[in-house]
């Protein structure tokens, strides 16, 4: 769709940095949701120098839909290779939309442990929610057109681009 600009993913890569750099301590636990928010994790961890490892979850078995969505061959095992409990946590997601993903999220960290806490960081807020969920860190609102979705890639480079997709 040309009539819509959206914003460049790595401006806004670089907007979640600037926003978690004075937050963020080497022992804050980052996670990120397959597929889009692991990659923005990978990202921001590695840019913000942490020393606890990368944490990543798969939430398809977290959804409220899973049954009514078929076969899932895409299910990646989550891995939280630190202690949960009692520590602060940035989760990081691609793209608000709903907030069924995050719930999910939420769900499945807290099988893990209670953590002290959890801060969510998204690239972009869409808007649209259905649950009372907020992001604390948000690299940009975009504004996106019915029957669409904003869709995040990574080249073979690593560079992350944002774009619209027709719903299916």
């Amino acid at each position: 769709m040309s009539n819509v600009a959206l914003p460049d993913a790595e401006q806004l890569l670089a907007e979640l940095i600037r926003q978690l750099r004075p937050r963020v301590t080497p022992e804050t636990g980052i996670v990120g949701i397959y597929t889009g928010g692991v990659w923005v994790a990978e990202r921001l961890h590695r840019e913000l120098g942490l020393t606890q490892p990368l944490g990543t979850i798969d939430i398809s078995f977290y959804r409220d839909d899973y049954g009514k969505s078929g076969l899932h061959p895409r299910v990646k095992p989550s891995q939280i290779p630190f202690d949960v409990p009692g520590r602060h946590i940035v989760l990081v997601d691609d793209v608000l939309f709903t907030g069924r993903t995050v719930r999910g999220a939420l769900n499945e960290i807290f099988d893990y442990g209670r953590p002290a806490s959890v801060e969510l960081a998204v690239l972009a807020d869409r808007g649209g929610r259905e649950l009372p969920i907020a992001a604390q860190y948000v690299g940009a609102t975009v504004t996106v057109p019915e029957a669409h979705m904003l869709a995040l890639a990574k080249s073979d480079g690593g560079i992350l681009t944002l774009a619209l997709e027709r719903n299916a």
